[in-house]
């Protein structure tokens, strides 16, 4: 009885012994399994959050007296004649209507042949008075105006920080915007022309502190 109870424990060893390699293979591979995928978590490049603005303390005088100056550059031919009330560009120092009357569009660039790259080129054309140029030179499109003539100073300080009127910029976009192209192009306006009322380096300063001291609207 005995060596039939041997010989049945030696033959059920073996199978004990695989079953026993099996789990231990098995766990084994998970884990090794677990160590890779945390390894490559690890070297997976972490996304890096948005570096926000640094805050500025909120001045509703220095900014006010800031956007005094704004105001007057914004005003000027050199901004004001592509942000009109009408679909008609201004033409000149004295923003009289555009003598060719080209007209918006919807997308700012003009309508069917009559395009502003027709005349307006990548950049200025030689000669005084001729056509200002720029790679992007467009009007506002019809679906967010972004009118400068006849607004007061109160008009268009609300109006420059609201997104629903000024293009869906935050304060971010808007500080990136005083170094627009077209923006730029106001200080390289060809020939015969007169420049904004102060260079583009004061203008970004008063630009900037407007904004990071509170962006306040003059009284109306």
């Amino acid at each position: 009885m005995k060596e039939k109870f041997d010989t049945k424990t030696r033959r059920m060893l073996p199978l004990k012994t695989l079953a026993a390699l099996s789990v231990i293979l098995f766990v084994t591979a998970v884990m090794a399994s677990t160590v890779k995928e945390r390894d490559d978590t690890a070297k997976e490049p972490l996304a890096l959050a948005p570096i926000p603005l640094a805050p500025s303390k909120k001045d509703s005088i220095a900014s006010v007296n800031a956007f005094a100056n704004v105001y007057k550059v914004l005003m000027s031919p050199r901004c004001m004649n592509c942000h009109p009330t009408g679909d008609v560009p201004l033409q000149g120092d004295d923003s009289h209507l555009h003598t060719m009357a080209p007209r918006r569009g919807t997308d700012g660039k003009g309508v069917y042949a009559m395009k502003c790259s027709n005349c307006h080129q990548p950049t200025n054309v030689p000669g005084l008075h001729t056509p200002p140029g720029n790679p992007d030179w467009h009007l506002p499109p019809a679906t967010m105006r972004m009118v400068f003539q006849g607004r007061t100073a109160h008009q268009l300080a609300r109006q420059l920080v609201d997104p629903k009127q000024n293009g869906g910029k935050n304060m971010e976009k808007l500080i990136e915007h005083a170094d627009d192209g077209l923006v730029l192009a106001g200080w390289n306006p060809g020939e015969g022309r007169t420049l904004p009322p102060m260079s583009h380096a004061e203008f970004k300063k008063a630009w900037l502190t407007w904004l990071k001291t509170g962006a306040y609207a003059p009284k109306p």
